[in-house]
C-alpha cells in the first residue's frame, strides 16, 4: 500500500517546490529614494601655515545634503534598466580642501552650496544564467527582487558609480550609513573613474559562481583632474579595473576577499617632471601629456565573528608618479576596524564602527607638495611630511523602523595633508539618512 503511494508524493512533492518558487515575489520595476543629510562642526586647531588648499585652522561648521530616486524596471528575462536622478548641495569642510582622507563622504565631488538636479545612473544590465542553486534577491536601491542562479554572467554599458559594483565590503563602503570618511569608502589608493560629482561612463562584466565573482570593467575618462567633461580620445584616455572575489566561511561565519588591480591611461601630468621645470614653484598641470599611466592595486576583507560583530582590513598602492585624477590623493593606504549590532543592549537595528587610517605619499608626490606644488585637493604651500592618521567612531540609531536612522559621529585627524606642522584635527558630526 505505501509503495502504491509513492507516486503521488512524489507529485505532492513538486507541486509544493513550484509553489514555493511561485511564491517567491518577482518585482518587474521598483521605486526606492535616499536622503542623507550631515553636519560636520571643526574646532580651532594649531597650523604653523597655510596654503590654498589647506584645511582652515579656525573654527567651521559645514552642511551637506544629497537625495536619490531610484527607478529600475525589467525589460525582459534576465535584462533591467537603472535610472537614478539625484539632487545634492552644500558644503564641505574648507570647500572640501586640506584632508587626503576627508572627513564627508557626501561632499565627495559637491563643489557648489547651490542645490543641482543631476542624472547619477542610467544603465542597462543583462544576466545569462544556468545551474539549479538559486539565490533569492531582496528588493533593493540598485537591484529588483526575484530568483538568480548562482552560475550567470552579466554585462552592463551606461552611467553607474565604480562602487555599485567593484571594492565593496560589508563594514566600510557606504558614507550614508556606514563610516564617513572617503578613505573608509573604499580602498583609498584606488583612483577611481569618476566624474567630479563619483559616477563614470563605460562598460563592466561580471562572472558569478556560487564561491567567487570575476569583474572586469572598462571606462572613460575626464578631460581635466575633478571635473566632468569626458575625454573623447578613449583609445588614448581609459581605465581598465579588474576584481575577484572570494566568499568563504570561517567557523561557519561568513566572509569575503577582494583583490583589485586597476590601469589608468590619460594624459595626466608627472610630479618628478613639474620639480624639474620649476622646482620653485612645480605645477604638474603644465606637465600633461597622453600616454601616461597609474597603476595600483587593492587587498580588501571582511569577516564576521559572530552573527553581530564583524571585521574588516583594507590595504592599497599606486605607483604615485603621475597626478591623482579622480578620487584623493593617497598613494599608499591601509585601513582596519569592526562593526558591532546592538543586539547585546537590546537594540538590534542599531550598530556602532570603529576604524583607523593611515595614508601616505609617495616620494616624488611628497617632494613636490614639499616645493610648494599643488594638487586639486591638498597643498599647504610647503611639507613636513608625516603618515596621514585618522581615526572615525559612529553610532548609528534606529530612530524609525529601519527607514530613519541618526548617527553622531567623530574623526580624530593626526598630520592632515601629510604635514606635520598643522593639526591635529577633531572633527564632530551628525547624519540624518532616510531610505524606503
Amino acid at each position: 500500500m505505501k509503495k502504491q503511494l509513492y507516486p503521488f508524493i512524489f507529485l505532492i512533492t513538486i507541486i509544493q517546490t513550484a509553489f514555493a518558487q511561485d511564491t517567491v515575489k518577482q518585482e518587474d520595476f521598483s521605486f526606492h529614494f535616499q536622503q542623507t543629510i550631515i553636519t560636520q562642526d571643526k574646532p580651532g586647531f594649531h597650523a604653523a601655515y597655510s596654503g590654498q588648499n589647506s584645511l582652515s585652522a579656525l573654527n567651521e561648521t559645514q552642511t551637506s545634503l544629497t537625495a536619490t530616486f531610484f527607478g529600475n524596471a525589467r525589460l525582459w528575462k534576465g535584462a533591467q534598466v537603472i535610472f537614478d536622478p539625484e539632487l545634492s548641495g552644500g558644503a564641505g569642510l574648507s570647500k572640501t580642501l586640506g584632508v587626503a582622507g576627508f572627513p564627508n563622504g557626501e561632499t565627495f565631488r559637491v563643489g557648489s552650496v547651490q542645490n543641482k538636479i543631476y542624472i547619477a545612473r542610467l544603465f542597462f544590465q543583462q544576466y545569462f544564467e544556468w545551474g539549479k542553486e538559486k539565490d533569492t534577491l531582496e528588493s533593493d536601491q540598485l537591484q529588483l527582487a526575484g530568483l538568480r542562479s548562482k552560475r550567470y554572467f552579466s554585462f552592463g554599458i551606461g552611467k553607474f558609480n565604480m562602487g555599485d559594483f567593484f571594492d565593496q565590503n560589508n563594514f566600510s563602503h557606504d558614507p550614508r550609513s556606514q563610516f564617513m570618511n572617503w578613505a573608509l569608502m573604499d580602498n583609498a589608493a584606488w583612483d577611481y573613474p569618476a566624474n567630479t560629482r563619483g559616477y563614470v561612463l563605460g562598460a563592466y562584466t561580471e562572472f558569478g559562481q556560487p564561491a567567487w565573482t570575476l569583474r572586469f570593467a572598462f571606462t572613460m575618462n575626464v578631460t581635466q583632474a575633478n571635473s566632468s567633461t569626458w575625454d573623447a580620445k578613449i583609445g588614448k584616455a581609459n581605465t581598465q579595473t579588474v576584481e575577484f572575489e572570494k566568499r568563504y566561511t570561517i567557523g561557519g561565519e561568513k566572509g569575503t576577499l577582494r583583490i583589485l588591480g586597476f590601469l589608468n591611461n590619460g594624459k595626466f601630468g608627472n610630479y618628478e617632471q613639474a620639480i624639474a621645470l620649476n622646482s620653485a614653484a612645480p605645477n604638474v598641470d603644465t606637465t600633461q601629456a597622453y600616454g601616461r599611466h597609474k597603476v595600483g592595486f587593492g587587498v580588501n576583507a571582511d569577516q564576521y565573528l559572530t552573527k553581530d560583530f564583524g571585521v574588516f582590513a583594507k590595504a592599497s598602492y599606486n605607483d604615485g608618479h603621475t597626478q591623482t585624477w579622480f578620487f584623493t590623493e593617497i598613494d599608499r593606504s591601509f585601513t582596519f576596524g569592526g562593526l558591532l549590532k546592538g543586539t547585546g543592549w537590546k537594540r538590534k537595528d542599531d550598530e556602532m564602527g570603529l576604524a583607523f587610517v593611515a595614508n601616505g605619499l609617495s616620494a616624488p608626490h611628497r617632494q613636490y607638495l614639499a616645493d610648494g606644488g599643488y594638487g586639486f585637493l591638498i597643498g599647504d604651500g610647503k611639507l613636513n611630511y608625516a603618515p596621514e592618521m585618522i581615526a572615525e567612531f559612529y553610532y548609528k540609531l534606529n530612530a524609525y523602523q529601519n527607514k530613519f536612522f541618526l548617527s553622531p559621529d567623530y574623526q580624530f585627524i593626526i598630520n592632515p595633508a601629510y604635514n606635520h606642522d598643522r593639526g591635529p584635527v577633531n572633527v564632530f558630526s551628525i547624519r540624518a539618512h532616510i531610505e524606503f
